[in-house]
């Protein structure tokens, strides 16, 4: 029987984790984006 390759395992979650931290960085950078407004009630007749 193969035995689990732990290694390989941990290297993949640590991509993971590293992808996301970089996007979550990447998103912060960019700065907030403005808040769309809310629509006027339609029955403002």
């Amino acid at each position: 029987m193969a035995k689990p390759n732990f290694g390989y395992e941990k290297r993949q979650r640590e991509l993971e984790k590293k992808r996301k931290k970089e996007e979550k960085a990447r998103k912060k950078a960019a700065g907030p984006q403005p808040a769309q407004p809310p629509a006027p009630p339609d029955n403002a007749t």
